[in-house]
């Protein structure tokens, strides 16, 4: 097959120019030694010594090359599926899954369980990562966890993830996260300022936590009624270093509350199912001037911001930011709403 034989001080700036001409077979890989690089051709060009010499190639030659064939692996998750899964059922399969650390959690359509464990090992494949799981309930209780079943890889739900530089020790079948809030964390981060006190009124395992006690100088209460998520919230005090700025609280926000005399610059609400049930006591702790990060499940922007006001009585409510954090299902959004209270 045909190439072409460049020095390779030249070889760079000649392959762009067949490049944009469509000249270049990419489906052979290119060649090299030790003074020249050879690159395949999809046909036969003709030298046009002026233009050359334009561009500033000083000489090349066309030769006789054996070429290797280029391998080209999968792109997409898709791709480890073609020729196993009918390609209707392909479609139906959930295109993004959520990865945590060195663990995938899928959601299969229940008419393709039967393919479940072909799909796990695609997404293995596709990922690298260590352990594939299945989504088997929806997020439930008080604990807020969901039923999780292995497909591949090794059965370890114990992983790191790291976000925005904080490290995250979890056990995906025993809290909640979700690394689809990491651009929100880091949203709310980017808006404490040293000094603050703040409560984090359903830490989890201590993602908004450690995202601002990283970079700031601060105090934060951070409370869960999961055991599971305060021991995870106390080993990422750890990894992360920020012993001396957490309090970490296990139980139940509506309770443990009452046990400590806190004033807060900010209290963090990310429970969008039933946060509105703890505003009146968001409205106890946080300081005149102080700042509310409010979520909330909801299909309209008026009914989180009229919550907010409500529990707020004769205080002043000056909205200072507010949008849709993730679709939770059509037309039901994961609203957010920054609200100072004065």
């Amino acid at each position: 097959m045909k190439g072409i034989k460049i020095p390779k001080k030249e070889a760079n700036q000649v392959r762009k120019i067949l490049m944009e001409k469509s000249i270049i077979d990419l489906g052979l890989k290119i060649k090299r030694d030790s003074e020249y690089v050879y690159l395949p051709l999809m046909c036969e060009i003709e030298i046009n010594s002026e233009k050359l010499a334009e561009s500033g190639i000083s000489h090349l030659d066309i030769l006789e090359i054996e070429f290797e064939i280029q391998k080209r692996g999968p792109k997409s998750f898709m791709d480890f599926l073609n020729g196993k899964i009918d390609e209707v059922e392909i479609q139906e399969i959930k295109k993004s899954f959520d990865i945590i650390g060195d663990v995938v959690i899928l959601e299969i359509p229940e008419k393709l369980e039967e393919h479940k464990h072909t799909i796990g090992q695609a997404a293995l494949d596709f990922t690298k990562r260590k352990a594939v799981f299945m989504k088997k309930s929806e997020i439930k209780g008080i604990t807020r966890i969901r039923e999780l079943e292995h497909l591949a890889g090794e059965d370890i739900s114990e992983t790191i993830h790291v976000e925005y530089g904080s490290r995250i020790m979890l056990d995906v079948k025993k809290v909640y996260f979700s690394p689809r809030l990491a651009t929100e964390r880091e949203r709310v981060a980017q808006q404490v300022k040293d000094g603050e006190i703040i409560v984090d009124m359903f830490a989890g395992v201590g993602p908004f936590v450690m995202d601002i006690a990283r970079r700031r100088e601060v105090l934060i209460y951070a409370i869960d009624i999961n055991p599971s998520a305060i021991h995870y919230l106390k080993k990422n005090m750890e990894l992360n270093h920020v012993e001396e700025k957490v309090v970490p609280i296990l139980g139940d926000v509506g309770q443990v509350l009452s046990e400590h005399d806190i004033s807060a610059d900010r209290v963090i609400m990310n429970l969008p199912g039933t946060a509105y049930e703890f505003l009146d006591k968001a409205m106890e702790l946080i300081k005149p001037g102080g700042i509310i990060n409010y979520y909330e499940f909801s299909s309209d922007f008026y009914t989180p911001i009229q919550r907010i006001i409500d529990a707020a009585g004769p205080r002043k409510v000056e909205i200072l930011n507010k949008r849709h954090v993730k679709s939770r299902s059509p037309g039901i959004w994961h609203m957010g709403i920054d609200a100072r209270i004065n």
